[in-house]
């Protein structure tokens, strides 16, 4: 995979931008500049809707976002386990239907919650999916649905979750790359430890590490780099890229704040 780099101006903003050309079957982990959630303001342009993916893919950058089951077993795209942030109610998406979910709108824009395949059929493979599996205590059920949506998706993906079972049950049951998010845990110094341990690596068996920028520095995350690349997350403004570019291999921004 080959990438270019470059500037766009867009709406008064330099952003820097990149062009990948798949060589072969090999999908290269490194060098990878993502959008959290698409490009949003999370004012005109939600997070994790459609809009703010057409936005990325108008800016050439992979695309990261969050998928959970409905309560009829849908996979949709959304962050949060309850309504109350995006949408203005207390309700939980597992309780609730897609056709019901319909009934909400983003932030009060004409933007609904999609459906993981609403996403594919709009991104088509014109860039790279990062795909964050949320929490579930249905691994199985989870993984299944999910890995039956992408069966007919030809576009470069990868999966991703916090939970080592899930990515270990993904591991064993599909060919795409697989990572384990990491981050940190004020209230128990060990309980972080562990969650960000090699023993959980190499339980996992990940092919990519997905770590908070908080604890990138940590030697033993550091070191992970010389098997597999590690992602960092979530990038602000450009300043910090200059800081954790020699920290990382591929990097998540928001672009709600991020400028280059």
């Amino acid at each position: 995979m080959l990438y270019f780099l470059f500037y766009q101006y867009i709406d008064g903003i330099f952003l820097l931008s990149f062009v990948y050309l798949l060589l072969g079957d090999t999908m290269k982990l490194d060098g990878l500049m993502i959008a959290h959630r698409g490009i949003f303001d999370n004012k005109q342009i939600p997070e994790n809707s459609l809009l703010s993916f057409s936005k990325a893919i108008q800016l050439n950058y992979p695309i990261e976002l969050d998928v959970q089951l409905t309560k009829d077993k849908q996979l949709v795209v959304f962050h949060d386990l309850s309504l109350e942030r995006m949408c203005g109610t207390e309700k939980f998406i597992s309780d609730l239907t897609l056709q019901e979910l319909r009934n909400y709108s983003l932030l009060s824009t004409d933007e609904k919650i999609p459906s993981l395949q609403e996403v594919l059929d709009l991104v088509c493979g014109r860039v790279l999916l990062d795909i964050e599996v949320k929490h579930s205590s249905s691994i199985d059920v989870v993984a299944s649905i999910l890995l039956e949506v992408l069966k007919d998706y030809s576009g470069d993906v990868l999966l991703k979750s916090f939970q080592p079972n899930m990515v270990r049950y993904l591991k064993k049951h599909c060919s795409y790359p697989i990572g384990l998010l990491m981050t940190y845990f004020p209230t128990s110094k060990l309980y972080s430890y562990f969650m960000s341990s090699e023993l959980l690596v190499q339980y996992t068996k990940a092919d990519f590490i997905a770590v908070n920028k908080k604890i990138i520095e940590k030697k033993r995350i550091q070191k992970f780099r010389k098997k597999r690349p590690v992602f960092v997350w979530t990038l602000k403004e450009k300043k910090e890229f200059l800081i954790y570019k020699n920290w990382a291999d591929s990097f998540l921004f928001d672009s709600s704040k991020r400028r280059f």
